[in-house]
């Protein structure tokens, strides 16, 4: 089904004729629920603190965690107290919990654990982010909002959209048609557009995504990329666009048997053992998950968000003016 449907929004395959009749009525809905924010039927609030979003368009992935932890890097550099808020999606929590470095992604979900671990912020995830950010709200000075696009209860003084270089907006249509979470035209009222990968035009902002080394999962231990070179390994990503993982691997001279997986999808010893006893090689995002498994040789691709010097002024220029 998920091949199916990204060949519908991707390559024009059929998903996008038929379920274009869905796509409307999602497409109602979503403005509907915009309009219900705007006149105030849906309550939304401010927690006091700047806010700046983090979010894209289209369901997968867009870089959207490397470049949180880029951005709170480089407010704090500019001697800000950074707070991140975030869903906390694939965790048990129900309500605000502060996101401790010594988590587990069952408890607080991969991604907020990532950026615990990461970015030198306080961290505290809520399906509610106006809460989350409420609650860190008197300890910081900005506040950034992973993921939250979407999420017009919490207010926003900021708005940047990722975008995959790659693969753009797709055929442009609406859920369940096409990958987009809200229509085209959303992009022209965000304030910011980073471009993950691909050509940037206009006033977008190029973004990439670095590879910096390999980290053992169970150790700790880094690795040069130029160690792993001519490898044939097992390669599992379990994001929204495992393809970008692989041939990034490829494109370090590795030689990857692909293992495709869901978004956050939940690991067991068995997703990541395999009789061939050749190394494996995961996204940081699924490492998080392995913690206690039994041992073998599995390593982790840390990648940092990169823009160039002229793009990271410009951009914290606009945030923070």
């Amino acid at each position: 089904m998920r091949g199916w449907l990204e060949r519908g929004w991707y390559l024009g395959g059929s998903a996008g004729i038929l379920l274009r009749p869905l796509s409307l009525l999602f497409g109602q809905l979503v403005r509907l629920r915009q309009c219900l924010y705007r006149r105030g039927l849906f309550y939304s609030g401010h927690p006091g603190r700047p806010v700046i979003v983090v979010g894209n368009l289209t369901v997968g992935g867009s870089g959207k965690t490397p470049f949180t932890l880029w951005l709170a890097r480089a407010l704090a550099a500019r001697g800000l107290r950074v707070g991140i808020v975030s869903r906390g999606y694939g965790g048990r929590a129900s309500a605000p919990t502060e996101v401790s470095s010594m988590a587990s992604a069952d408890q607080v979900g991969d991604e907020p654990l990532i950026l615990a671990r990461r970015s030198g912020a306080r961290v505290v995830i809520s399906r509610d982010r106006l809460a989350a950010a409420r609650q860190l709200a008197a300890e910081v000075d900005v506040i950034v909002a992973d993921d939250g696009l979407q999420h017009y209860r919490l207010q926003r003084d900021f708005e940047i959209a990722l975008v995959d270089g790659q693969r753009r907006c797709g055929n442009g249509q609406l859920l369940p048609a096409g990958p987009l979470r809200e229509p085209i035209g959303r992009l022209a009222a965000v304030d910011a557009t980073v471009v993950n990968g691909g050509a940037s035009t206009g006033g977008e902002y190029a973004m990439s995504l670095v590879a910096t080394g390999f980290v053992d999962v169970a150790s700790g231990a880094r690795e040069s990329l130029a160690s792993w070179r001519g490898r044939r390994v097992h390669a599992i990503a379990g994001i929204g666009h495992p393809a970008r993982f692989f041939a990034q691997l490829r494109s370090l001279g590795l030689d990857p048997i692909e293992h495709p997986l869901a978004d956050h999808a939940i690991l067991t010893a068995r997703d990541v053992t395999f009789q061939d006893h050749l190394p494996i090689v995961m996204t940081e995002k699924d490492a998080v998950k392995c913690v206690g498994f039994p041992a073998g040789h599995r390593v982790y691709l840390e990648v940092e968000a990169s823009l160039s010097p002229e793009d990271s002024e410009r951009l914290l220029q606009a945030i923070l003016t």
